[in-house]
Formats: C-alpha cells, sequence, structure tokens
C-alpha cells in the first residue's frame, strides 16, 4: 500500500499505527467542534445552546434554540428552563411556573433532545441568563447545562447628529443597545407616512431652519420614539424697532432676530460714524440719526436696515450751552475791565535851562530830567 506521496507500508504494524493516529485526530477534531458548538459533553450528558448570547427589541418575540443528549437507559422526565444556576443540586425553579414569565414563554422542545423556548412580548427586565435543565428516570439523572445563554433586551432609537447645521445633509440611525439577533427589516417613517428607505440609516438631503419634520423608524412592527431636528443657523429677519421716551428726549432701540443658537453679540452703529456706538440687545440714542445692528452667532451675522429718529435736545444739553455762554462773556468783561485801569507809562522829559549853571549837581539834573511835567516846586 502507498501513501499519497510514493511512501510504502511495509507492516501491519504500521498500518496499525496509522489507524490510531488517524482516530486520534478525529477524537481531537470532534472534540473542538463540540466546544466551539457550545457542547459540553460528559460521559453522555451534554446541552448544545445554538447561540451563547441573543439580542432581542422590547415587545418583540424570540426562539432560543438547543439540543440536549443523555446516556441510554434514561429517560427524561422533566425537562424545563430557569433563571438559577444549580449548584446545590437542589432542583431549580421553574420558569414556565414564575408569574413574570407565565403566558409569556412556551417550550418548544421535547423529553428527547429538542430544548428550543420561545419568548413572546419580551420586556426589559427578561434581561438575564437562562439555563436548559432536564431530569431523567435515574438516580443522579439531573442535568443542567453550563455557561447559559445571555439575553439582551433593548429597545429602538433614532440617532440624531448633534449638530444639524442648515444646507448640511444630515443621516439619521435606527439604533438598537445590541445587535439583533434576528435580522431586522427597517422602515422609516416621516410625519407618520412610510418613506422608501429599508436600511438601517436615512440620508437627509441639505436641511433648511424651517424643517419641523417628524421622523421614527420601526422593526417588526415596533416603532422608535419621533425625533425632530433641531436645525443651527445663522441670524437672519433681523429688525430694528425704535420708542420714544415720555418726555421726547431720547429713542430706545430694540434688535430683533431670528437664530439658533440665539444671538450672542449685539453692536449698534450710526451711519456716517466710524466705530460702533453700543452693543446689547437695546440701545438708547441720545442723538438724531440713522442707526442700525448687527445680530451675530456662532454661524454668521445679518445687518439690520437702518431706522432714522429724530431727538430733542435735553436740558442738560441746554444747560450746559448757556453755562459755556456765561464763562465766554465773563471772561469779555473781565479782559475789558482789566484793560481800562492798567496805568498810563507816558513821561516827559523837562529841558535845562541855559542861564543855569552846569555844575548845579548831577543829582540836581538828575531831579529836574524825571519830574512829572506840570509839577512845580518851590521857587519856579
Amino acid at each position: 500500500m502507498k501513501f499519497q506521496d510514493g511512501s510504502l507500508i511495509h507492516s501491519k504494524t504500521q498500518m496499525a499505527e496509522l489507524l490510531i493516529s488517524l482516530r486520534m485526530s478525529l477524537t481531537v477534531s470532534l472534540l473542538f467542534l463540540l466546544c466551539i458548538s457550545g457542547v459540553v459533553a460528559q460521559d453522555g450528558w451534554a446541552v448544545n445552546y445554538n447561540s451563547k448570547s441573543v439580542c432581542a427589541l422590547k415587545g418583540s418575540a424570540l426562539t432560543m434554540e438547543c439540543t440536549y443528549t443523555y446516556p441510554s437507559g434514561h429517560s427524561v422526565q422533566k425537562a424545563f428552563w430557569t433563571k438559577e444556576l444549580n449548584t446545590s443540586g437542589s432542583e431549580p425553579p421553574d420558569l414556565s411556573d414564575d408569574p413574570e414569565y407565565r403566558g409569556r414563554v412556551q417550550y418548544l422542545g421535547d423529553e428527547h433532545s429538542d430544548c428550543t423556548l420561545r419568548f413572546k412580548n419580551m420586556r426589559e427586565k427578561d434581561q438575564s441568563k437562562y439555563y436548559f435543565t432536564f431530569i431523567t428516570n435515574q438516580t443522579g439523572g439531573k442535568y443542567q447545562g453550563e455557561g447559559g445563554v445571555d439575553l439582551s433586551v433593548t429597545d429602538l432609537q433614532v440617532d440624531v447628529p448633534e449638530r444639524v447645521i442648515e444646507e448640511h445633509k444630515v443621516t439619521l440611525t435606527c439604533k438598537t443597545t445590541c445587535s439583533l439577533t434576528v435580522r431586522p427589516t427597517f422602515t422609516w417613517y416621516r410625519n407618520g407616512h412610510r418613506l422608501s428607505s429599508s436600511t438601517g440609516q436615512l440620508h437627509l438631503q441639505p436641511v433648511s431652519s424651517d424643517n419641523k419634520d417628524r421622523y421614527h423608524c420601526a422593526v417588526l412592527g415596533l416603532n422608535s420614539p419621533e425625533v425632530t431636528l433641531n436645525v443651527r443657523y445663522p441670524p437672519k429677519n433681523v429688525s430694528v424697532s425704535s420708542n420714544t421716551t415720555a418726555d421726547g428726549k431720547s429713542e430706545i432701540l430694540t434688535c430683533s432676530s431670528d437664530a439658533n443658537p440665539p444671538v450672542q453679540n449685539y453692536t449698534w452703529c450710526k451711519e456716517g460714524g466710524s466705530s460702533p456706538v453700543g452693543s446689547g440687545h437695546s440701545y438708547r440714542a441720545l442723538q438724531s440719526g440713522s442707526y442700525y445692528c448687527v445680530a451675530q452667532n456662532e454661524h454668521g451675522s445679518q445687518k439690520s436696515a437702518a431706522v432714522t429718529v429724530e431727538v430733542t435736545p435735553t436740558n442738560v444739553t441746554m444747560i450746559v450751552v448757556a453755562v459755556i455762554a456765561v464763562l465766554v462773556a465773563l471772561s469779555c468783561i473781565i479782559f475789558f475791565v482789566w484793560k481800562c485801569k492798567k496805568p498810563s507809562s507816558l513821561t516827559a522829559p523837562i529841558a535845562v535851562p541855559t542861564d543855569e549853571k552846569p555844575d548845579n549837581g548831577l543829582r540836581d539834573r538828575t531831579a529836574l530830567r524825571h519830574r512829572p511835567m506840570g509839577v512845580l516846586t518851590d521857587g519856579e
């Protein structure tokens, strides 16, 4: 006999060794397959859960499939599912006897090999781990499948992007907290009307700020809560309104706009000016002129049309003007009086007579030269 590589088997011993090797390989392979398929076997006792974890929608139905085996000579007396892991050796409670599950669970299996269980009207509190247990007619003939099945229960939610901006495309996603065991078919609705999309995502064309539509998704006839889009956009329809104060001496200007998020900054300007004259939602105009506001948020800004106001001068302004006029007048009067009272600096020198001796002394000549005109001394 030859192998595929052409080598020969020379004896029966080699043939026996080959058969043993093949048997061991097959045994290891079988054990490996049993392990990865969820089977735990002990001397013929085994429970095979088709899925170790399942996920179902709240309000839906779900089937947990399973098979089991036991040694020959045993006859199954009772087969049931439970939420309790059997560690004490006593019989765990049957799920069908629990008031919370009665009428909502149905054992579809038999007392031979099938241990399938079906849930109806799934509730959120059904989320738990479940074990299949069976009891035979032999002493010690009690067995529970190890590992159990993890059941997760979820509901539907429509996931909306955190920031939906005007004129941008938007994608809505129908979400669950776990991956549904039954492959879902999605249905989308807008304002209660069914849309053509049948996937887990709904793609919307660029949206506008006036989009008030309601959206929801559905799977297996179960609906998610409705959502609306919170579209963000820059200020629009910016306008200025004015209100004259009771005394007519000022105008209260108010800036209004439509924006999402709300306007963060209002800036006031006067036409013809080179810089802003104020800020805030309202502005008090004390001077006549044309004013406008600029509204701004994080997405942009818009300027309003100008509003012309006529303001009557206030008493304060008139008083200031009067005080300035009085101060100017007083300054002129004081200057005039000071000018008139200023002493004359004119003096006239006196000539020395020719018959007078020049040697009368320097002091006499000096006195005569500086004597005021018209003043006579004794003996003159």
